[in-house]
């Protein structure tokens, strides 16, 4: 569903605003890779400095299952922490002061998240005693005393804030201590430095919400964003002096930009603005360095100031070509870390040192299996949409083609429903495009990242101009020498799956074939069945899709693919994670029973060891084979090449 914050620090590219070519230029034809060639990159994430800042943390799925690992900043040399087979580890922060270590784990993908403690001898202690609660963590105190984490195990609807005393060396038991008692929906978001104020966040609507400070010497939050209208605000930081609260804000502009609350009086200030949204911001530990995230046209950019000098913004040389994403600094604010990636180069971790300028290379992701030459870049293109906005994409053309030949496409539509899809890497992606699919990557009406209009445009209209961007954007590959416009199917997860199934029940003459990854299809039940602790956004999703428990249920079943699956009448392929807690399986089931009994060829690939995506690799080889047979047996037309 739409996400209303962005907490996670992304960063850098190049701006820039590409057409499709017009001439089709003789290639050298790419070698053929499978899948398995293009999962052996390893994906890495995460990122956080040891206390001496001799070690980064991160998660690697080098086994096939991510666990924590920490790599040697000065000699590169990568040591495990953690050797789960079965859930996957992400690594969150080593303890302030010592090598304690904190992670989170979930069961199969159920997303109940618990934080685990690791000792440097092994032990591992669980904080979350309640089996059924999760878990977020919520970054150290200033002091370095304390650790900050949210849960639900009060109430599974809402997430109270609590610290734990972290001074003391290593322990068996961590008691809690609850900070902030969340009986309203206000979810906490930042602590000051003198942990006095929390910065607490309401979300009205998927486009609209309210900040709150909450002052913990009375307890008492105290709303701090009085508005009219739908306005967006998100807390980022306090100042070092604890006067002032950083936000971001779309106040009486199309684009997010930062602002600052003053304490005391009340007063607002507008900070930065670029033409586009500012999705993050933060200063680092003692307030030298403001770091802020432009989210640029599928592209994220990064401006670093050095506000001991006046702000003045930083010049780093050396940086390798790409996105630059995941910057951390140091508690000494002498080194940063960051992770550098591109549509056709997995992400790798480098580390950047403030008094040297030097910009070393920590990690090599991508397999020596594949020559970087053979993958594609993608390339931003727009077109008109039927009612004349203008509507942005990716697009993947496969290398090597011929003079007058023509491939299928598929249109990549991404979750969501506000999601974007980016100029990332991405290997099922890659893979499809490698074996001579071409790929438009639709960001339809309602994605993020093109102004709060363009993201409200498909409020209570999923399903129809969402849908109807998506038939249009057919004639942008018709225009294109190089597609076969008879051969276009239609590709998605979660919020896109659900637009697969629509195309193919409200749309069935408009694409050849669809690939539903665990999917939307029944409305009423999804909406229905909202996990717990998504309680305080439930209102803001009912606001934007249609609240199931009203006359709204009317227009939900018309839309929800599952009753009108009587109209499809194209091959499609269903995949999904028996644990999936957004998109139960059930849908999936229904949906392929009820398109099987009218005789419609369909594929089924259930992972019982996987949720609301696939994070193991063999599932992640299994679904993309299974993928590519399908459709070069129903798109391309040709029986799939053994690898």
């Amino acid at each position: 569903m739409k996400s209303t914050f962005i907490r996670v620090i992304v960063i850098l590219g190049l701006s820039l605003i590409l057409v499709s070519c017009n001439k089709q230029a003789e290639e050298k034809e790419p070698k053929r890779y499978s899948i398995r060639q293009f999962l052996d990159v390893v994906n890495i994430n995460g990122r956080a400095f040891s206390p001496d800042e001799s070690r980064v943390l991160i998660s690697g799925n080098e086994t096939g299952i991510f666990n924590a690992e920490e790599i040697d900043i000065k000699t590169g040399e990568k040591k495990p922490l953690t050797q789960s087979t079965s859930n996957a580890v992400f690594a969150l922060s080593y303890f302030p002061t010592d090598d304690r270590m904190v992670y989170t784990s979930d069961k199969g993908g159920n997303e109940i998240n618990h934080i685990y403690v690791r000792n440097p001898d092994g032990v591992t202690i669980d904080l979350i005693q309640d089996s059924t609660a999760k878990a977020q963590f919520a970054g150290w105190s200033y002091s370095k005393k304390l650790m900050y984490y949210a849960s639900n195990s009060r109430d599974k609807k809402y997430f109270d804030l609590y610290n734990v005393q972290v001074v003391g060396g290593e322990k068996k038991i961590y008691p809690s201590t609850l900070l902030y008692k969340n009986e309203k929906g206000l979810n906490p978001d930042v602590v000051s430095i003198d942990d006095r104020y929390v910065a607490l966040s309401e979300n009205i609507t998927t486009n609209n919400s309210n900040m709150y400070l909450l002052d913990t010497q009375t307890g008492t939050p105290k709303l701090i964003s009085a508005h009219e209208g739908d306005i967006q605000y998100n807390p980022q930081y306090f100042s070092m002096d604890g006067k002032k609260l950083y936000y971001l804000t779309d106040e009486g502009s199309e684009f997010r930009y930062l602002a600052s609350y003053d304490i005391a009086s009340g007063a607002k200030q507008k900070v930065e603005e670029a033409p586009w949204d500012i999705v993050a911001a933060y200063l680092s530990h003692n307030g030298k360095y403001r770091v802020v995230a432009i989210n640029n046209d599928a592209r994220t950019e990064i401006k670093i100031y050095d506000e001991s000098d006046g702000g003045k913004l930083i010049s780093i040389s050396g940086l390798p070509a790409g996105d630059i994403s995941g910057v951390t600094i140091s508690d000494s604010e002498k080194l940063m870390c960051f992770y550098v990636s591109s549509s056709k180069s997995p992400r790798n971790l480098f580390v950047y040192n403030f008094e040297t300028r030097e910009v070393k290379q920590l990690t090599n992701t991508m397999t020596k299996d594949i020559d970087l030459n053979d993958l594609v870049a993608g390339e931003v293109v727009r077109f008109k949409s039927f009612d004349g906005m203008e509507i942005p994409c990716l697009l993947y053309k496969p290398k090597g083609l011929k003079q007058g030949e023509k491939v299928p496409a598929l249109l990549w539509i991404h979750g969501g429903p506000g999601g974007q899809t980016r100029l990332d890497y991405s290997a099922s992606l890659q893979f499809l495009v490698n074996h001579g699919y071409a790929v438009l990557a639709v960001n339809n009406r309602g994605s993020s990242g093109y102004g709060k209009t363009f993201f409200a445009a498909d409020d209570r209209k999923h399903g129809q101009d969402d849908l109807k961007d998506c038939i249009e954007s057919k004639k942008l590959l018709a225009g294109l020498p190089y597609i076969d416009a008879d051969k276009i199917g239609i590709y998605g997860g979660s919020y896109g799956g659900y637009m697969v199934m629509a195309a193919l029940s409200f749309a069935p003459d408009d694409f050849k074939v669809g690939v539903n990854l665990f999917g939307v299809t029944n409305w009423l039940r999804t909406l229905k069945s909202i996990p717990k602790w998504w309680e305080s956004n439930r209102k803001a999703l009912y606001n934007e899709l249609g609240d199931p428990f009203t006359a709204d249920s009317v227009a939900l079943y018309n839309k929800s693919p599952l009753f009108h699956a009587d109209k499809i009448t194209k091959p499609f392929i269903v995949l999904q994670g028996s644990n999936d807690p957004r998109v139960l399986q059930v849908e999936s089931d229904e949906i392929v029973a009820a398109a099987r009994k009218n005789g419609v060829p369909v594929e089924y690939v259930i992972f019982p060891d996987e949720g609301h995506g696939f994070v193991k690799k063999e599932n992640n080889i299994k679904a993309s084979e299974e993928v590519l047979k399908f459709l070069d047996k129903y798109l391309k037309g040709v029986t799939a090449e053994k690898e």
